[in-house]
């Protein structure tokens, strides 16, 4: 059996891993693959071993939960609302408290009361906002297995409870001659870094969900069936082959088929990128999700709703993101081997300083101890990545670049290729008059004329020529609009006519050999070439194209001095493709691609060994976004784009990408710092703790300077971190 199955109480990363060795380790389990994104494990198992309540009754033993009842997407969408609500609640509150802890702990030690002021404080924070940490801890702790949770669980339980003793009992160490030190403000700080940390992750990955949700409403659950003459209207799911469905103007076309009455003008632009709407007469093919025109039609369903192009690329999606498992952070990684190693470290020091015959051995030893797990606590662990992710995401927004997550900004340092779709990409993403030749005997008011028309018009083309022209608009006589040929008028007694030259001539328009001339030039270079008439003769033709960004050639030559391989994929034509990959310096570059088509050019990139980073702003990169070992979408382009992309360039300027790829190097250079000295810190600390120094040098750490080194090397971090503000 395979079923895709949700998983409830996933808060990050590290809990879909934990999901999925789980399920992997189970008896029976083929494979299993956990999709942290949209919160759902897809699981291959054998039903004669293993049965799905035992698997279930296996992850509740995690902390985790699989979903094995049928359960709506709706009612899966409200509960990972409401866990991510509360985890935001939990962060915020959390800090409201850490806060003055921190300060009376840092600042304000000695004042009246202080101790108590900071228990009170300390104490929801630990067992009312952070209390997941010790649930999962102990739920590890029973499955023999250790992760962040219980490193953070035990370190912050430690000094909790050393500091809540030394509160209401100090009398007990100052009768022995020592300083009933408190560490509620390392607990506090640690648990709210930490919490901050979810949070962050947690929501940088709700936006992938979205795409997803708005791929599905492309498709229209509702739709009219011709049945006898008569309009029904039917749920897209119920609809079978063969049906006959009637689509009206402005409609989303809702299953693939082929048209068989009427034509139109169809919008396929989240399937091909390209701007302009396409004609659509007697067979002509549809697809589900693009939108209906001026036009009516009826067309005969080929395709029901699962099998549907639209629905081939929400299922491709989908598999590319349950594909890319989130890397399992280093902190965590070092935190199976660092808990059992501290904890064994802690006792071990308890029992040498127990039997070593010093005065007062074993409260020595429980000191020492105590020492060990306060130094141990992973606070700068806990900064070293937040921070910088904070501080990084914050200097990215600045220069109008939106990075999600961490795993966004790890993944900018390997990329040695950059896919780019042509279409509002390279291009503006729009057609736009970029000339208007006209004859010698063209007047003002054949100018006027002519916007007149197009103001008129309902083709696709019609509104880039009358934005061009932008003149007064005229009183038309006998306006006549022939789909797929053009518009004809009245004015001021002479007879206009916009549209193609096969149409023009038909209507008894003499040709004019140099504006022929001319215009066949123009289509070599890639131009859509429109025609006007004034009776009788030509007047002029317009020169449409999607016009390249003022800034992309500089974009790609910069992404060239790095390194980096530059490609270009486009729906549009081979000719119009040679001509803009030619114009922007671009070698690599591919014609008529389908959304599909991009998926597979990107995977045989990748089993060549190269890092990809795919740049789109249509829902036809979707696939290939989600296929992209690092996605960037364009700010103007389509929401589902921007849910899937990893990094967002809010001036749709192409010379962002060399920007942000730099902003992601330096990022990580800091994380890589940040962890270095928080791991060097813990290596150096934890045996001057336990007291390898003393033998030696008679010295042995007070707890105090271990939590005074905990927080300087927090503070370091922190200012590290800073840096990149720079």
């Amino acid at each position: 059996m395979k079923k895709e199955i949700p998983v409830e109480g996933m808060s990050c990363a590290a809990c879909a891993i934990s999901v999925e060795n789980t399920l992997r380790n189970s008896p029976g389990v083929k494979n299993a693959s956990v999709n942290y994104a949209n919160h759902a494990a897809t699981i291959e198992w054998e039903e004669q071993t293993i049965s799905l309540n035992e698997l279930q009754k296996k992850i509740q033993a995690t902390g985790y939960d699989l979903l094995i009842e049928e359960i709506e997407q709706a009612e899966l969408e409200e509960k990972a609302k409401d866990a991510f609500k509360k985890l935001k609640l939990k962060t915020i509150f959390a800090g409201i408290l850490a806060l003055p802890v921190f300060v009376i702990g840092m600042f304000w030690m000695d004042m009246p009361y202080g101790n108590y002021i900071m228990w009170v404080f300390t104490t929801p924070i630990l067992f009312v906002f952070g209390n997941q940490f010790f649930k999962n801890a102990w739920k590890q702790t029973k499955n023999l297995s250790a992760n962040m949770d219980t490193l953070v669980a035990i370190s912050t339980g430690i000094a909790y409870l050393y500091s809540s003793f030394n509160t209401f009992f100090p009398t007990f160490l100052e009768a022995k001659g020592l300083e009933p030190h408190v560490y509620f403000e390392a607990a506090a700080v640690i648990l709210f870094f930490i919490l901050l940390g979810k949070t962050l992750e947690a929501g940088a990955k709700a936006g992938t969900g979205e795409a997803l949700k708005k791929l599905m409403g492309l498709q229209p659950t509702d739709l009219i069936v011709l049945q006898n003459g008569k309009e029904l209207t039917k749920k897209t799911i119920d609809v079978q082959l063969g049906e006959l469905i009637l689509i009206k103007p402005g409609q989303k076309i809702p299953l693939d088929g082929k048209t068989v009455e009427g034509e139109s003008y169809v919008n396929e632009n989240m399937l091909t990128g390209e701007p302009i709407p396409v004609l659509k007469s007697i067979q002509s093919k549809v697809f589900a999700g693009t939108i209906n025109q001026a036009g009516s039609f009826v067309f005969e369903v080929e395709k029901i709703s699962k099998n549907t192009l639209l629905s081939q690329i929400i299922d491709r999606v989908k598999a590319a993101q349950g594909s890319k498992a989130p890397v399992q952070k280093l902190v965590d990684k070092v935190a199976a081997v660092f808990v059992p190693v501290v904890l064994l470290i802690g006792l071990l020091t308890m029992l040498v300083w127990g039997f070593s015959g010093v005065d007062e051995a074993w409260l020595r030893g429980i000191m020492a101890m105590i020492t060990v797990f306060v130094i141990a606590c992973p606070c700068a662990l806990g900064l070293a990545t937040p921070t910088a992710i904070i501080t990084a995401i914050g200097k990215g927004a600045d220069m109008g670049i939106l990075i999600k997550d961490a795993e966004s900004l790890e993944k900018g340092i390997k990329i040695d290729t950059i896919i780019l779709d042509k279409t509002g990409t390279i291009t503006e993403g729009k057609p736009k008059v970029s000339h208007f030749i006209t004859s010698e005997d063209c007047t003002e008011l054949d100018r006027k004329a002519i916007f007149s028309l197009e103001k008129k018009s309902e083709h696709p083309l019609a509104n880039a020529i009358a934005a061009y022209l932008s003149q007064e608009n005229l009183e038309i006589k006998s306006f006549k609009s022939i789909t797929g040929h053009g518009v004809q008028g009245i004015i001021e007694g002479d007879i206009y006519r916009v549209g193609n030259l096969k149409w023009i001539k038909s209507e008894g328009v003499t040709s004019n050999t140099e504006l022929k001339n001319k215009a066949e030039k123009a289509l070599e270079e890639g131009f859509i070439i429109v025609f006007a008439s004034k009776n009788d003769h030509l007047i002029g033709f317009f020169m449409i194209g999607d016009l390249v960004k003022e800034t992309s050639k500089e974009a790609i030559t910069n992404l060239k001095h790095m390194g980096i391989e530059v490609h270009m994929l486009t729906g549009d034509q081979e000719k119009t493709a040679w001509l803009i990959a030619k114009s922007v310096d671009i070698e690599h570059y591919k014609s008529e691609m389908l959304p599909q088509d991009k998926a597979e050019y990107i995977k045989t990139l990748q089993s060549k060994g190269k890092k990809v980073g795919m740049v789109g702003d249509g829902i036809n990169d979707s696939e290939a976004l989600s296929i992209a070992d690092l996605s960037i979408a364009m700010g103007h382009g389509t929401d589902i784009a921007m849910d899937i992309a990893e990094i967002t360039l809010v001036h749709s300027d192409l010379n962002d990408i060399p920007k942000s790829l730099k902003l992601t190097k330096k990022s990580i250079k800091i994380i890589h710092q940040n962890l270095f000295w928080a791991f060097i810190y813990n290596i150096i600390g934890i045996p001057v703790a336990a007291g390898l120094l003393y033998p030696m040098f008679g010295f042995l750490l007070n707890p105090m300077i271990a939590g005074a080194a905990m927080a300087l090397s927090s503070v370091s971090v922190v200012t590290n971190s800073l840096r990149l503000r720079k």
